[in-house]
C-alpha cells in the first residue's frame, strides 16, 4: 500500500503520449462543437438529428474534459508550486472557457425545442436525460447572450478563478514559525488536537500570526470573487447569490429555511456542550478557540495508514459488503494521498472519476482518530461515486447539499460502531470526538453561512479590507457559538483559511455540510429502525441525487426535507449524546 496516490489509470504524466493526444483531441473537439453550435440556427429542418448530435458532442466533451481536468487538478493539489502542472491546468481551463459559448448555445437550442417530449419518448438515451433536459430549460431562463457567456468565461480565467488560485497558493505555501522551527499550515493546525495544552495554545497563536503575512492579499481574493458573483448573478436575473446557489443545488428555499430553523433552535444545546468541555479543561465560562479540539478522556489510540484500513474495513463490513470492498480497494489500489507536505493543499477532499469507475482521496493524515474519521468521510464520497458511475456521462453530477450525504453517513457509521465497542473513559473520549465534529458542522458552518451572507451584501457597495473581514468573522462566530465560547479567544482569520469561500462557481459552500450531516443522521436513524431493508433505499437515494431534485431524491428514502421536524429529529440524537457526555463527566 503506497502512501501517495497513483494517477496512472489516467496518464503516466504530462509527457505521456495518451495525455498529449487527449489534449489535442480536446482542442479539436471544442472547435467541432463550436462549428456545430453555429450551424444550429441555420439548420432547423434537421432538429431531430441536431438534438442527437448535441448530446453526442456533450457526452464526448464531458468524458474527455473530466479526465484531463481530474489529472491536472489532482497533480496540482499535491504540488501547487509545480510550474508544469500549473501551465497544463491553465491550458485545460482555457479550453473550458472556449467551450462555454458553444455549450451555452447548444443548451439554449435544446431548451427551446418545442416538441422535445416526443423525442424523449422516442429515444431511450434522451429519456435517461429527461431530468437534465428539464434543468436546461430552467437554466436557459438565466443564460445571457452567446457572446456575453463567452466573455464571462474567458475573463473568469484572469478574474474569479485566478483569485481562487492565489488563495490556494498562499495558504498551501504559508510557512508558520513555531518554537524555533518552520512548519506548514496543515501541520500547525493539526496541533489543535494535541494532548499538551501549551502546544495547542502556542500553535493557535502561531497560526494567527502567520496569517498576518497573507491577510491583505487574501482579502483581495475574497472581495473580487464575491463582487464578480454579485455582478453575474444580477446579470442573470437571480435575486441574490443565495438564490443562484439554491438553483445550482437543485434545492428549494423552503428546505434551507427548515434546516436553519432547526439549527437555530438547537444552538443552545451545543453551547451547553462547549461550556461543559471548558469546565473539564479548567476554564471558567466559555471554551477558548484553541481548545475546541482538545482531546477529552483517556483515548491515546493512534493509527498508521495500515491500521486505518483495517479499522474502516472492519466497521463498514457490518453495514454493507460493497462499501467495505470499495474501501479496501481504495487502500490497496493507491487511491489515497495520505500525508501533509510542503506545496500540498490543506484539508481533505475526494474527486470522483466515474469514467474509470474510481475515485481519488486527498488527506493530511497524522494518525489521530479524527484523521481516520476524515478518511471515512472522504471514502463516503467515493461510495457515492460508486453508486452513480453506471449513469450516462452527463448524469454523474450531484449538487452541493447531497454531496455530503454518503460522506457524513460514513462518519456516523464509524463513530457509532466505535462508541458501541467501548466503555468508561474511552467511550467518553469517542463521544467527545464525535461532538467536536458535529459542533463544526452546526455552529461553525452556521457562522460561515452568516459571514458569507454579510460579505455578499456589503461587497455590493464596499471593499472589505482585512480588518473589517476579521470583525465580520468574529461577529458571525459570536452569534453561532454564543456563550459556548470565550469571546475573547475566537478565530478572526477563518475567512483566510477556508477554501470554500474562494470559488466563483460554488458559493455558500457551508450549509451543505450541515445539510449533509443532519440528513445522514436522519438516514442513519432509519437504518437502525429498518436494518437491511434500508440498504436498497439508501443506494437508490444516492443514485437519484444526480437525476432528481434534492427533495425528490430524499423521497426515495421516504423523507420530507421541507419539514423542520425531520431536521430536529436528527439534532435530537446529538442532544442525547451531549447529555450522556455531560452526565458521565460531571
Amino acid at each position: 500500500m503506497n502512501k501517495e496516490w497513483s494517477l496512472d489509470v489516467l496518464y503516466n504524466g504530462f509527457q505521456d503520449i495518451k495525455y498529449k493526444e487527449d489534449r489535442v483531441r480536446l482542442e479539436s473537439l471544442v472547435k467541432e462543437i463550436n462549428e456545430f453550435s453555429k450551424s444550429l440556427s441555420s439548420n432547423r429542418e434537421s432538429e431531430e438529428e441536431n438534438l442527437l448530435r448535441a448530446f453526442d458532442y456533450m457526452e464526448q466533451y464531458q468524458l474527455l474534459a473530466s479526465k484531463l481536468n481530474c489529472f491536472a487538478y489532482t497533480k496540482y493539489s499535491v504540488n501547487t508550486s509545480d510550474g508544469e502542472t500549473a501551465n497544463e491546468r491553465n491550458a485545460i481551463e482555457r479550453c473550458f472557457s472556449e467551450a462555454s459559448k458553444p455549450m451555452a448555445a447548444i443548451k439554449k437550442y435544446i431548451a427551446h425545442i418545442y416538441n422535445i417530449e416526443s423525442y424523449i419518448e422516442k429515444y431511450p438515451k434522451l429519456n435517461a436525460y429527461h431530468y437534465l433536459i428539464d434543468e436546461m430549460k430552467k437554466e436557459a431562463e438565466h443564460l445571457l447572450s452567446d457572446d456575453m457567456e463567452e466573455v464571462i468565461a474567458k475573463l473568469n480565467l484572469s478574474a474569479g478563478m485566478a483569485w481562487g488560485k492565489m488563495q490556494s497558493f498562499l495558504t498551501s505555501t504559508l510557512e508558520v514559525e513555531f518554537r524555533g522551527e518552520v512548519v506548514t499550515l496543515p501541520e500547525i493546525r493539526n496541533m489543535a488536537y494535541s494532548e499538551d495544552a501549551a502546544v495547542r495554545k502556542d500553535a493557535f497563536y502561531a497560526e494567527l500570526k502567520a496569517y498576518e503575512k497573507i491577510k491583505d492579499a487574501v482579502s483581495f481574493s475574497l472581495n473580487n470573487i464575491k463582487t464578480q458573483v454579485n455582478t453575474i448573478s444580477n446579470l442573470r436575473g437571480y435575486e441574490s447569490p443565495l438564490a443562484l446557489t439554491l438553483r445550482q443545488s437543485k434545492m428549494k428555499k423552503e428546505t434551507l429555511d427548515a434546516l436553519l430553523e432547526a439549527i437555530q433552535e438547537y444552538l443552545p444545546v451545543f453551547h451547553k456542550y462547549l461550556k461543559h468541555k471548558a469546565k473539564l479543561l479548567g476554564h471558567e465560562g466559555g471554551l477558548p478557540w484553541y481548545d475546541l479540539f482538545a482531546p477529552i478522556g483517556e483515548s491515546n489510540t493512534t493509527f498508521t495508514a495500515e491500521d486505518a484500513k483495517v479499522y474502516l474495513v472492519k466497521h463498514f463490513r457490518g453495514f454493507s459488503e460493497d462499501l467495505a470492498d470499495m474501501v479496501e480497494g481504495a487502500f490497496d489500489n493507491d487511491w489515497i494521498d495520505f500525508y501533509p507536505r510542503k506545496g500540498k493543499v490543506g484539508g481533505a477532499f475526494c474527486i470522483n472519476m466515474p469514467f474509470v469507475k474510481q475515485s481519488r482521496v486527498l488527506t493530511n493524515f497524522t494518525g489521530s482518530l479524527s484523521d481516520v474519521v476524515t478518511l471515512a468521510h472522504e471514502l463516503g464520497h467515493a461510495y457515492h461515486g460508486l453508486n452513480i458511475q453506471e449513469h450516462l456521462p452527463l448524469n454523474v453530477h450531484y449538487s452541493m447539499p447531497v454531496a455530503e450525504t454518503a460522506s457524513t453517513f460514513n462518519e456516523a457509521l464509524i463513530m457509532e460502531a466505535a462508541i458501541r465497542e467501548t466503555g468508561g473513559r474511552e467511550r467518553m473520549a469517542l463521544i467527545e470526538s464525535q461532538l467536536q465534529d458535529v459542533t463544526q458542522i452546526i455552529c461553525d458552518i452556521y457562522s460561515r453561512f452568516l459571514f458569507e451572507s454579510e460579505v455578499f451584501e456589503k461587497s455590493k457597495t464596499d471593499f472589505l479590507f482585512a480588518e473589517e473581514l476579521k470583525s465580520m468573522m468574529l461577529k458571525a462566530q459570536k452569534e453561532a457559538y454564543g456563550e459556548g465560547l470565550n469571546q475573547e479567544y475566537l478565530h478572526p482569520y477563518m475567512w483566510v483559511l477556508k477554501s470554500h469561500y474562494y470559488s466563483e462557481s460554488r458559493n455558500y459552500y457551508n450549509f451543505p455540510y450541515a445539510f449533509g450531516g443532519l440528513f445522514a443522521r436522519g438516514l442513519y436513524e432509519k437504518y437502525k429502525q429498518e436494518g437491511e431493508a434500508f440498504l436498497p433505499k439508501y443506494r437508490a437515494l444516492l443514485r437519484a441525487t444526480t437525476v432528481m431534485s434534492v427533495e425528490d431524491a430524499a423521497r426515495e428514502a421516504e423523507i420530507n426535507l421541507e419539514d423542520p421536524q425531520f431536521w430536529k429529529i436528527s439534532l435530537h440524537t446529538i442532544e442525547q449524546l451531549i447529555d450522556e457526555f455531560v452526565q458521565y463527566s460531571m
